[in-house]
């Protein structure tokens, strides 16, 4: 049987489509719980706080999505169908003091052949008219929003089922993340990360000057860098280059290192991991602030135990000094217009 939306022009609809690494009746739970919901729901940099969550037909999910540039977002879904674990049809929108959108989504989540598990999901939301569409587009940057929405979906149901593969074996610590917002188009952040005579002026902790001696930002190269501080003397790091895919993501194992670009231990701590991997992606502001999200994750995959404890404890500090990293970049950004 054909479905009811299949013949909607394309001028009033955005689909995506995701392939989720794990199993169909997880990929639901991660759908329909509110607990999963709040870590997921929303592009990146979002976050959602439920006031109404009821799961059945006519009921409604109250939130609000938090944008990453301080702008809150008051939302309601309607649930029209629910079938268990595969669809799921609701309107969103449709009273005062909301964001002003109006249109009907369909979730199908599809269990694919093979081993190990993996689920197609596709989120077909249909608009009343070319002009609805157009609407959260252009204010929203909707159709981003959703690729993005549908990825950090991908991303927890993935890592949930990793979790049950490898339950009772020992774990890691967290991952360390960040995100900041940046108002600069994403094509000129990129050229501030990734050319040498910009990166010497803002990269690094407040108070310290960079100097670069070596630059070769391609996969297999590396940066060699020295940071300098006025009290505290001169640290040396460096880059070694996994992934360079402009203007979205780079790829690169973070390390300290000694006078011939040897990777050496950090000196404020024996047991600091070795080796990191760093992930930094740089994706479109979906929502009314416009700009640029920037994510940083940095993992420490290859290090002990011990190692990743203190890694772990150490959280706290590397936001302090991304976060004034960060700062260093808005005020660098200005600059540049």
């Amino acid at each position: 049987m054909p479905r009811p939306d299949a013949h909607v022009p394309p001028d009033r609809l955005i689909e995506t489509v995701r392939i989720v690494d794990a199993p169909r009746e997880l990929v639901w739970k991660v759908w329909t719980d509110p607990r999963h919901l709040a870590q997921w729901y929303g592009p990146t940099g979002f976050t959602t706080t439920t006031q109404v969550h009821e799961l059945r037909v006519g009921g409604q999910w109250r939130f609000t999505m938090h944008g990453p540039d301080g702008h809150d977002y008051p939302n309601l879904i309607t649930f029209l169908e629910l079938q268990a674990p595969e669809r799921i049809v609701y309107k969103h929108g449709g009273e005062v003091d909301l964001e002003p959108v109006n249109f009907t989504t369909t979730v199908t989540i599809e269990a694919l052949p093979g081993t190990p598990a993996r689920t197609k999901v596709t989120l077909r939301a249909v608009f009343p008219d070319a002009n609805a569409r157009d609407f959260v587009i252009r204010n929203y940057n909707a159709a981003e929003g959703g690729k993005q929405t549908l990825a950090r979906l991908a991303a927890l149901a993935e890592s949930l089922a990793e979790s049950l593969a490898t339950a009772g074996a020992p774990g890691g610590s967290a991952p360390f993340r960040i995100t900041r917002v940046v108002r600069a188009p994403r094509e000129l952040v990129w050229k501030v990360w990734t050319e040498r005579e910009h990166l010497t002026q803002w990269f690094g902790p407040k108070g310290c000057v960079l100097t670069v001696e070596e630059f070769a930002l391609r996969p297999g190269g590396r940066v060699l860098y020295t940071m300098h501080w006025k009290a505290a003397g001169a640290m040396r790091g460096k880059w070694t280059m996994r992934e360079v895919q402009p203007p979205e993501r780079l790829v690169f194992v973070t390390s300290f290192a000694g006078p011939d670009g040897e990777t050496v231990r950090a000196p404020f701590a024996d047991q600091w991991p070795l080796e990191m991997l760093s992930v930094v992606t740089f994706e479109p502001h979906a929502g009314v602030g416009k700009g640029t999200v920037i994510t940083l994750q940095t993992t420490a995959p290859g290090a002990s135990a011990a190692e990743q404890r203190v890694f772990g404890d150490g959280h706290a500090s590397m936001t302090g000094g991304w976060g004034g990293t960060f700062e260093q970049l808005e005020v660098y950004l200005a600059k540049l217009g």
